[in-house]
């Protein structure tokens, strides 16, 4: 039997931008209070229109093998049948990222 192969949507934010994008493996990292994403998954290069969105995290993960997203980043993550839309928008309403403390000095 065929090992199927998984597919997440992920929702999260990044410097008051909100990410959505899919990826084929969702994990918590050895690395406490983070979720790795791994297998980037984007549109082909031979389609006629190019999503200008879609463009700018491809070029923005190009040669990520994995990324590391804090836990409390994170806002929704989907297992999904086929890929959609990937978006980056203003993070508006309730959606902040979690506040940090700075280091003192």
């Amino acid at each position: 039997m065929a090992k199927e192969k998984r597919l997440y949507r992920v929702v999260y934010v990044n410097k008051d931008k909100v990410y959505e994008l899919f990826v084929e493996q969702v994990y918590s990292a050895d690395l406490w209070g983070f979720v790795v994403l791994e297998g980037f998954v984007f549109g082909s290069h031979t389609e006629m229109l190019i999503d200008p969105a879609e463009d700018r995290l491809r070029s923005e993960f190009e040669g990520v093998k994995r990324s590391f997203v804090p836990m409390q980043a994170i806002i929704q993550i989907d297992e999904v049948e086929k890929r959609g839309k990937v978006r980056i928008s203003d993070a508006e309403g309730t959606v902040t990222a979690f506040p940090v403390i700075p280091p003192k000095k």
